[in-house]
């Protein structure tokens, strides 16, 4: 049994690749790149190997996840060095180049790849500020009147300290560049938010990323991650996950990149995917070509949802990291077929198809994580896990060919089940096969579709 979605917009064309090198490898058929080497990417890369229009996959730099999988090749091809991946993709006959990370896309790669005729998905240098920059993201919400947070903007700390200040606790710090998800501070205390100031403008714990800040109202609700295709003004809605940034049980402790998903998230009703969709997804996708800087790409919006009704939290310009892993574990269909056709305008024609399946991804984690961490202990096991995906987010290999920690985030653990509480179940029994010492993980990821199904939801 299949659900199927669809939809787009009925105003201007789509931007295509309209210089598009005939790349096929065989009839019908094309080979795929896809940069980056994170879970998000190995689960893209696992998919897209899957696809009937793929002929072969190759991974830059992918990770020892991907090597793994059937008809994928991971490539040392420098993805910060565009012209070199543009020969790469000549060389190889990519048909299309999926980017997953966000900083090659804010670094103009998919503008160098379009140029050179290459099918690519992904948005431009300029729309990437979506993401790049929150104080972009906000203005253009103010613009085109997206529902968000008040906020006011910052380059002098006393500033923000004052407007801090003036407004009280709780409230949210945001350092308005790429922070790898960590740059959010939502302050319960204004000794906290004082120090998020400190930490991110004066002390660049973020480097360059905390030179400008936002500092908006504290929403209360219930968080969950949209995602659509979007080309030019006409936008395909995809699926709703639920993702926990807190790095403790109970959502408690520092922001983290995401502890673990789920997917569906009973928060998110038709009704919000109506008016999400609508007022977040298709005002933003018509603002950015208004403003000369039409998006092409997934387009995330993390919501804040209460009485019926969503705001927008942020816009990340690729596929969620470690949501990405649920979807693509619930994604059923051909999705070189989809991209491709999303990245050459040809939105009408794509049919989006979900297993029924509910799907859990557990992060495990380097204890220290998001704070101070090791690397390079030895991970076992990892062949004998059952009911489950493993998707490579942060390993490497030893001189032994040992698999090893190489990151904070290191597996994410995805299973499906009838609903979430047996996808659950199935994520741990597989969490638990892995002989891993210096491992961390939630106890508890799904734990508010669990509390919704067995009646229990608020009473935590």
């Amino acid at each position: 049994m299949q659900t199927m979605r669809t939809g787009s917009l009925r105003q201007r064309p789509a931007l295509a690749s309209r210089r598009a090198l005939n790349v096929t490898a065989a009839a019908g058929k094309v080979n795929v790149l896809v940069v980056g080497g994170g879970g998000r990417e190995h689960s893209l890369v696992w998919r897209l190997s899957q696809s009937d229009s793929t002929q072969h996959v190759y991974a830059a730099p992918g990770n020892p996840g991907t090597e793994k999988e059937k008809n994928v090749t991971n490539v040392a091809v420098n993805v910060t060095k565009h012209q070199e991946v543009v020969q790469f993709c000549k060389e190889k006959q990519v048909g299309l180049v999926v980017v997953g990370p966000e900083a090659p896309l804010v670094a103009g790669l998919a503008d160098d790849l379009r140029a050179a005729g290459i099918p690519t998905w992904g948005p431009s240098a300029k729309a990437a500020q979506l993401e790049g920059s929150k104080v972009f993201m906000k203005d253009i919400c103010k613009k085109y009147n997206i529902p968000t947070a008040a906020y006011d903007k910052f380059t002098d700390p006393k500033k923000a300290k004052d407007f801090i200040k003036s407004l009280g606790a709780p409230i949210v710090v945001k350092a308005s560049g790429l922070a790898a998800g960590k740059g959010v501070v939502v302050a319960q205390t204004m000794d906290e938010a004082l120090q998020a100031v400190d930490d991110m403008m004066v002390k660049k714990v973020f480097g360059a990323a905390g030179d400008q800040l936002v500092v908006e109202e504290f929403l209360a609700g219930e968080e969950a991650s949209f995602f659509a295709l979007v080309n030019g003004e006409e936008c395909v809605p995809l699926i709703a996950a639920q993702d926990h940034k807190a790095v403790g049980d109970g959502d408690t402790g520092p922001n983290t990149g995401g502890m673990g998903t789920y997917s569906p998230a009973p928060v998110f009703t038709s009704a919000i995917e109506k008016q999400a969709m609508e007022e977040l997804v298709y005002r933003t996708a018509r603002g950015m070509a208004a403003e000369g800087t039409p998006f092409v790409g997934t387009l995330f919006a993390g919501l804040m949802i209460k009485d019926g009704k969503a705001k927008l939290l942020e816009h990340n310009v690729r596929f969620g990291d470690p949501e990405c892993q649920t979807l693509m574990m619930r994604f059923d269909g051909d999705l070189t077929d989809v991209l491709l056709k999303a990245s050459t305008g040809k939105m009408k024609d794509i049919r989006m198809a979900w297993k029924p399946d509910a799907g859990v991804t557990v992060v495990m984690a380097a204890q220290g994580y998001p704070g101070d961490y090791k690397k390079g202990s030895v991970i076992r096991g990892l062949d004998a896990v059952t009911g489950a995906k493993v998707f490579h987010a942060g390993t490497a290999k030893n001189a032994a060919g040992e698999v090893v920690s190489a990151g904070g985030r290191v597996l994410n653990v995805t299973a499906l089940g009838k609903d979430v509480a047996e996808a659950q179940a199935k994520a741990y029994k597989a969490v638990s096969q892995i002989q891993w010492e210096d491992a961390y993980y939630r106890k508890d990821i799904g734990w508010r579709a669990i509390a919704r199904l067995q009646g229990t939801a608020g009473k935590r």
